[in-house]
């Protein structure tokens, strides 16, 4: 089913009590699309990115992940989670495991593999991400460009067919942040099919397919990265380009 959105939203709503944080999402993400999610604070973004994981539960609507609707609970979440990876703004590394172990973990108990495979593929995932040093520490002897590092080569080595991004970046100093930025154009350009939410311009430009841009709980605008900075369409994008990008 290669014309199968790889995620698809259909009228999703969500409330936060009286708040309306998602308004009639509609949204369809090919396969290896990089779609970027950008918005002012509050905008509903990363409650977005919750619920395509079903970390955040929906009052309306319908998800679904290459074809499949989520599911409830049970062991097809657990599989569901499996399928789509999840980079968070905190690493959320087992800070008593070494980072190889943390990165096995998943494979050996979720996917069943041995674990002379499940190190060896780490290996080669820590190895692209460019931490393979590594392996052998704790994630508190690393520094945090380091540490989201290994979680994105821990999601990366579920086999993951979507990788969520929320804020990935947003935790880190501004040095470690061109790295862990580099290892994302490096996935997106291997062909992954991404959803990140972020504040980064630059890495929207040079590595989305396409920026979303959310104001409000709503999807405002979308488009190409050049033609949503050259010309934005919405007095809201406008706006937000205005301060974002002049300063």
């Amino acid at each position: 089913m290669a014309d199968t959105p790889m995620v698809a939203m259909r009228g999703v709503q969500k409330h936060f009590g009286s708040l309306h944080v998602l308004q009639d999402i509609e949204l369809d993400v090919a396969r290896g699309e990089v779609v970027v999610v950008i918005g002012p604070s509050g905008s509903g973004k990363s409650t977005l990115c919750r619920t395509i994981n079903r970390l955040e539960t929906i009052d309306a609507g319908e998800i679904t992940v290459d074809g499949e609707p989520l599911p409830a609970e049970g062991k097809a979440l657990a599989q569901l989670r499996a399928d789509v990876g999840m980079v968070f703004q905190s690493f959320n590394l087992f800070a008593h495991k070494t980072v190889l172990e943390n990165v096995t973990l998943g494979p050996i108990k979720v996917r069943g593999q041995s674990k002379s495979d499940a190190e060896a593929r780490a290996m080669e995932l820590l190895r692209r991400v460019g931490v393979d040093s590594q392996a052998q520490k704790l994630p508190a002897q690393l520094s945090g460009g380091q540490q989201q590092r290994v979680a994105i080569a821990r999601s990366l080595a579920m086999e993951p067919k979507v990788m969520l991004f929320d804020e990935p970046t947003s935790a880190l100093d501004p040095e470690m942040i061109k790295e862990v930025l580099d290892t994302m154009v490096d996935l997106a350009q291997g062909g992954m099919t991404m959803i990140v939410v972020t504040h980064e311009m630059g890495f929207a430009r040079t590595a989305a397919d396409r920026v979303v841009f959310m104001a409000d709980g709503r999807i405002v605008e979308q488009n190409t990265p050049h033609e949503f900075f050259s010309a934005p369409r919405s007095d809201r994008a406008k706006d937000f380009l205005g301060k974002i990008l002049n300063h």
